[in-house]
């Protein structure tokens, strides 16, 4: 049994996870995780400053199913089953030591996988010499120490290769980082916030709704009535890329990017469960992946949405999907007002596009402007015979657009593809017909300058374009 608790399906990242909700259903507010990987006995310690337990409270700790899952809890407990600690801990080594203090009093238990198979029988150790368990002395008057040895879950397969193997650990640490970040957000958040340190670093909070942007939509929170509690839903919509800092919009995206991350984000006891799905309501595109939706459900729930052991997975209650049904349509509807708002104004015909927009019989193209200043100029300066040509060169172009390519890129990462920039030539000569044209149309400059800057190739290169237009015009003034 012991053994097969191990094939649970952790990896590092919920592993850790379940070990920090003991944490803070302990009450915890410092959660140090102190690893070495490039000794020959690589180790993974987590101390919190909860209550810490007695022997006789830690013992019981220690045993398999020490809870029923049908129990009653307190609101903040964020266990289940009583498994996580050891469950979670067997996933990733074969020794586990816990240390606990509580009113000063330290007591210790050690799960020995090998041991146990030697000795066949639920012989858990109740060592007394504690002075070489690493991180004894960051332990505080009350609160729990767990030490993870014999990593051999974490080494790649390169037991042997001690520069190898603590390269494997070293790449799943960071890789666990953001998933912290990300999990226990909302109680890094709070006015007397959880810290989180990995090797004496702080961890900061990853908050998926970018609430702290100014551009950001949030939604009036909704309260959905069940027997067993209250399910709070709230919809936000992030803001367009070209809104945020880069380094944000990228650590918010994370590695598999935003369209991956858009949908609901099911919280228990606001403790982040499951992220980055629709639940069958909707496909994911790169229209909604702006939308993110958050749910909040109480412990008293946990069989309705069916947890799993780990509390990284959980299922839809129908009562619950029809009336997320309804609302869908809305939820989704403010992140393809922002994308689709930008893609208007930037095809927008009073403001002079490179590009056409044509939308019939069930197909959109995009054509080139040939009445666009620049062309339109140059054309008019060509002799007669060569304007046909030059027409059929930019007609070409606009047919060979790469249609699978863009819809492949767009698909995965829209936010990287960036228009081509110009040299300083060909910017003159498109801010300089632009200019004129506009002019002569009686526009103010302001206007003007309002027109340009929200299309290209003017909007990616707004300073120089700015410096032309200031220069064209002193010209206009000064011949």
């Amino acid at each position: 049994m012991i053994e097969g608790l191990r094939d649970v399906g952790y990896s590092l990242e919920t592993a850790l996870s379940d070990i920090i909700d003991n944490s803070i259903t302990a009450g915890a507010r410092r959660i140090q995780i102190l690893t070495e990987t490039f000794s020959d006995e690589p180790f993974i310690t987590i101390i919190d400053d909860g209550e810490g337990m007695t022997e006789d409270e830690l013992v019981a700790a220690m045993r398999p199913g020490s809870k029923n899952p049908l129990a009653t809890r307190d609101e903040p407990d964020l266990g289940r089953f009583g498994l996580g600690l050891k469950s979670a801990s067997f996933s990733q080594c074969r020794r586990l030591t816990v240390i606990s203090r509580k009113a000063g009093k330290s007591s210790a238990a050690v799960w020995d996988l090998d041991d146990v198979a030697e000795r066949n029988e639920w012989a858990v150790q109740l060592p007394n010499d504690l002075s070489a368990i690493p991180g004894m002395d960051r332990l505080a008057a009350s609160g729990t120490l767990v030490l993870w040895e014999k990593l051999d879950r974490l080494t790649g397969g390169y037991s042997q290769d001690a520069a190898k193997r603590a390269e494997v650990i070293n790449q799943r640490l960071a890789e666990s980082e953001r998933h912290l970040r990300l999990v226990f957000h909302r109680f890094m958040e709070e006015s007397k916030p959880l810290r989180i340190l990995l090797n004496g670093r702080l961890l900061r909070p990853l908050d998926p709704f970018a609430r702290q942007n100014p551009a950001t939509i949030a939604d009036p929170e909704e309260k959905l009535t069940l027997i067993r509690g209250d399910v709070g839903i709230q919809s936000f919509t992030l803001p367009h890329h070209k809104q945020m800092a880069n380094a944000s919009w990228e650590d918010i995206g994370g590695p598999e990017g935003h369209l991956k991350s858009q949908g609901f984000y099911l919280y228990r006891g606001k403790r982040l469960i499951l992220h980055g799905t629709w639940f069958g309501l909707c496909r994911q595109s790169e229209l909604t992946k702006l939308s993110r939706v958050r749910i909040d459900i109480p412990n008293s729930m946990d069989g309705d949405w069916k947890i799993d052991v780990k509390k990284s997975s959980a299922q839809l209650p129908p009562v619950v999907r029809d009336r997320l049904k309804k609302v869908i349509e809305r939820i989704l509807d403010g992140s393809k007002r922002t994308y689709r708002r930008r893609g208007q104004k930037l095809v927008d015909h009073e403001r002079l596009p490179m590009w056409h927009r044509i939308q019939a019989d069930g197909q959109i193209r995009y054509r080139p402007n040939i009445n666009h200043p620049a062309f339109a100029d140059f054309a008019d300066s060509l002799p007669e015979g060569f304007r046909r040509g030059f027409f059929n060169c930019i007609a070409l172009v606009g047919a060979s657009l790469p249609v699978e390519t863009l819809h492949s890129d767009m698909a995965g990462t829209a936010e990287r593809i960036v228009a081509d920039t110009v040299d300083e030539d060909t910017l003159v000569q498109a801010v300089q017909s632009t200019l004129s044209v506009l002019m002569d149309a009686k526009k103010d400059i302001k206007d003007i300058m309002s027109m340009m800057k929200d299309v290209d190739p003017f909007r990616s290169a707004w300073d120089d374009t700015q410096r032309i237009i200031a220069a064209t015009l002193e010209a206009k003034e000064n011949p």
